[in-house]
């Protein structure tokens, strides 16, 4: 142990009062609605523009925005822009009991809709969604969505990182699903209709109890990592992040407990919303899935499953990396796992749609 760097993060830690670097990314307001604000982040001084496509980060009910923007030197947003992509955010905020009426369909038909014709509106281009958690399922079908109603999306791609597609997969609720299928979720439903929403302190505790071996060697963990300042800086971050989580609203919270957890139906290819079934065939965008290996709210085989299901894409990679269901977005590791996949499919997407078409290249090569 480095007695010295010890010493100064102690100092740091009691008279500074923090150690993390939790100051934002400078971003605009480009346009609000009561269901979401769309910001764009400024360009980094002395990074020349990379002319890829832009990319529209897309978060999950329940977490904060700054998911994205963690902390300095730890942040995607900030990754993103050094690599002089044009970044956007679309921002739920916190959920009241006013928007209890809200479904997954709210999303997908409208909200995410809207922002990404906005998107490529201001940037006369297409875009590239980067999405995690539940963020994934909402860009993944709004994607279909819109081709099924004939109106596709000016999407170049998606990447879905921490994404559960079977629930069925995902061990912390196996022992749920045997008792809403018995009861019919009758005993959830009055709870969520009463309250009008999942509130955000149950999903704070819900996201700490995923990691509870963690929280009860948390003081070990600090104590001998006492003079590593990066890791103590995340813990703290991470800590930021989980004491900010917002609630869902009722109805969402209702068609995640019955469409997803108690009959799993992604698993079998689509959800059915608005009275029409969406399907994840119809995403025919190139899509990259990313899974944590230690990730134990989408673990890896939940989030793999929905691989095959993507048939009418004409590209999918899938990668895992190192990390839980935050550290796989974001952790530490992430910076040289994730992220360098995340810039290399951008770029071939990039690339690809650049490039001429097949019919055209030799015929223009002959014509020479």
């Amino acid at each position: 142990m480095d007695l010295v760097d010890a010493v100064a993060n102690v100092w740091d830690r009691a008279v500074v009062g923090h150690l993390a670097d939790l100051r934002r990314m400078p971003r605009d307001a480009v346009v609000g609605s009561p269901q979401g604000i769309l910001f764009r982040y400024r360009p980094l001084s002395g990074v020349d523009p990379s002319g890829g496509a832009p990319v529209l980060l897309v978060p999950p009910l329940g977490a904060p925005d700054f998911a994205y923007d963690l902390r300095r030197g730890c942040s995607l947003v900030e990754h993103l822009l050094q690599q002089g992509r044009t970044v956007y955010l679309i921002d739920y905020g916190p959920k009241s009991f006013s928007d209890r009426t809200l479904g997954i369909e709210s999303w997908v038909d409208e909200l995410l809709p809207d922002t990404i014709r906005r998107v490529a509106e201001e940037t006369d281009d297409e875009v590239h969604l980067v999405a995690w958690s539940l963020g994934g399922i909402f860009a993944l079908l709004a994607v279909a969505a819109a081709v099924q109603a004939r109106d596709p999306l000016p999407v170049r791609s998606v990447a879905a990182i921490g994404t559960p597609v079977d629930i069925s997969r995902v061990p912390l609720v196996a022992p749920i699903r045997p008792l809403a299928q018995i009861t019919g979720g009758r005993l959830i439903s009055s709870i969520y209709r009463g309250v009008g929403s999942f509130p955000a302190p149950m999903v704070s505790w819900a996201f700490q109890l995923t990691a509870v071996d963690k929280l009860v060697t948390k003081p070990l963990a600090i104590a001998s990592r006492i003079d590593d300042r990066d890791c103590l800086a995340q813990i703290e971050a991470v800590d930021h992040l989980m004491s900010n989580m917002h609630g869902y609203p009722g109805r969402v919270f209702g068609q995640i407990f019955h469409l997803l957890l108690r009959s799993n139906d992604l698993a079998d290819g689509g959800l059915r919303l608005g009275g029409r079934d969406v399907e994840l065939s119809d995403v025919g965008v190139p899509v990259l899935v990313v899974a944590g290996r230690d990730d134990v709210i989408a673990p890896l085989r939940a989030v793999r499953a929905g691989v095959p299901l993507l048939t009418g894409s004409p590209e999918v990679r899938f990668t895992t990396s190192p990390g839980g269901h935050l550290g796989v977005l974001t952790g530490r590791r992430a910076r040289d796992t994730t992220w360098p996949e995340l810039d290399r499919a951008l770029a071939d997407w990039d690339a690809a749609a650049d490039a001429p078409d097949d019919a055209d290249g030799p015929a223009a090569a002959a014509g020479a």
